[in-house]
């Protein structure tokens, strides 16, 4: 039962949720390649295209989908003709996407019209943007999902979704953080040249459906971190329509307590996560990552509403200065229990498992709607 298994990444984040699963299916003697495209071509985010290269024994394929400025529209069409072009010569027996990217779009769109077997990872969750609009979508084009929580299926359940076909594995970029990130914080410290001994992270993304007031919220934002006297580490924004106006504010903060960076390695991040005093934006990290590690987080206007429910989360408006400073003031350098609402760190084995099962490639690709 050794497979072709393809997966799609877009971005430095979903590769860190998909490099575990490919690690160990590739360790399980299935065939991994990557299509990589989006972000990670870009050099004003870090060019990540080089951290999938560094993945021993798969395979890597480049797709140049966009140039800076281009419509999220323009973007899908181009990645549905690159992709289908693919997978049209490469046949694998399996596409994996995560989450809600534009990029995930394309190719689940791709799969579903060529019949060809998808899996969708982390769908069902919640954020209330449009991200949620694109991640049910993917949901609905995909032959089977690997879900991180209960809720998540309740939800696929909700959506007539196959019950046979959801299975909880919990998040797999959780599989890193689990263990030791493999580096020291010497050593992150040094490669990246951050100085502070006593740091926070903060990373804030456009949302696509605030585009009008994205410079106001950065500068809200941006300007209670400075206020506050501490030091952080920033990592920029994504390239969704509103960035720029986000770089523009981080291009003003101090560089004496804000170290500003395109991207980090996975295991470089891992390690300067566990040791923050806490976090601060509206990654999914903040959401998820954290509460797993125990640290404090600070989620930022609407991104990532009602994504978690863990004790160490807490919210606020990015207008809110004053809830900024009450968090940074009262949580940082706090430490809280683990919380494994999105799982253990066991997403790989588990992954593995089920698509190691005959059963697995004998269900049917005609999908049918499921009444709850």
């Amino acid at each position: 039962m050794k497979k072709s298994l393809l997966f799609v990444t877009g971005t430095r984040a979903d590769f860190g949720k998909l490099e575990p699963l490919a690690g160990a299916a590739r360790d399980a003697g299935h065939r991994i390649d990557f299509w990589v495209t989006g972000m990670h071509m870009m050099e004003r985010y870090g060019l990540t295209k080089l951290e999938v290269a560094r993945m021993p024994g798969v395979g890597v394929h480049e797709f140049a989908n966009q140039s800076e400025g281009d419509p999220q529209d323009r973007i899908l069409a181009t990645t549905m003709l690159g992709f289908s072009d693919f997978v049209a010569r490469h046949k694998p027996d399996l596409i994996i996407i995560h989450g809600d990217r534009i990029e995930a779009l394309a190719c689940a769109l791709v799969a579903a019209t060529n019949y060809i077997r998808s899996a969708h990872i982390e769908g069902g969750e919640v954020s209330g943007t449009i991200d949620e609009m694109l991640r049910h979508c993917n949901s609905k084009l995909a032959t089977c999902h690997f879900v991180s929580s209960d809720d998540a299926a309740r939800r696929l359940r909700a959506m007539g979704e196959d019950p046979a076909a959801i299975e909880i594995i919990g998040s797999p970029e959780l599989d890193f953080h689990a263990g030791p990130s493999g580096v020291t914080l010497d050593a992150v410290r040094a490669r990246y040249e951050i100085t502070a001994q006593d740091y926070g992270i903060c990373t804030f993304h456009p949302v696509t459906s605030e585009t009008d007031t994205m410079a106001a919220q950065a500068d809200a934002l941006f300007s209670a971190l400075d206020a506050s006297g501490r030091s952080f580490v920033v990592i920029a924004p994504n390239n969704d329509p509103g960035s720029d106006a986000i770089f523009a504010r981080i291009d003003r903060l101090p560089p004496d307590r804000f170290r500003v960076l395109p991207s980090m390695r996975f295991a470089h991040f891992s390690e300067l996560m566990k040791n923050a005093a806490a976090i601060v934006g509206n990654s999914s990290a903040g959401v998820r990552e954290a509460p797993f590690l125990g640290v404090p987080s600070l989620d930022v206007g609407t991104r990532q509403t009602n994504r978690s429910l863990a004790p160490s989360v807490f919210a606020v408006a990015a207008t809110d200065a004053a809830g900024i400073a009450g968090f940074l003031q009262g949580e940082w350098g706090k430490r809280y229990p683990r919380h494994a609402g999105f799982g253990t760190g066991q997403a790989a084995q588990r992954f593995v498992g089920i698509v190691g099962d005959p059963l697995f490639w004998q269900r049917g690709m005609q999908k049918r709607f499921h009444d709850v």
